[in-house]
């Protein structure tokens, strides 16, 4: 799969000359540049951090439901 920033590099350089490969290159450069500066995160540190919300949120629906049941029997 290719990434977000390759693709959009492509894109533009499909528009730009072939001869100007200085220009492509400073192209490249600042879109790399500017990615470096965003606050990303990884596919995969994504899904490790969407996993452990799940757990988490699994948790909190079985205290809750314990917590329910502890206060009816309190009743």
């Amino acid at each position: 799969m290719i990434s977000p920033i390759k693709e959009l590099l492509e894109q533009i350089q499909q528009h730009m000359p072939k001869e100007d490969l200085i220009s492509r290159q400073d192209v490249k450069r600042l879109i790399e540049s500017a990615a470096s500066r965003l606050d990303l995160v990884t596919r995969d540190q994504f899904d490790a951090q969407t996993a452990v919300l799940q757990r988490t949120r699994a948790k909190l629906e079985a205290l809750e439901i314990k917590l329910a049941e502890m206060e009816k029997n309190r009743s």
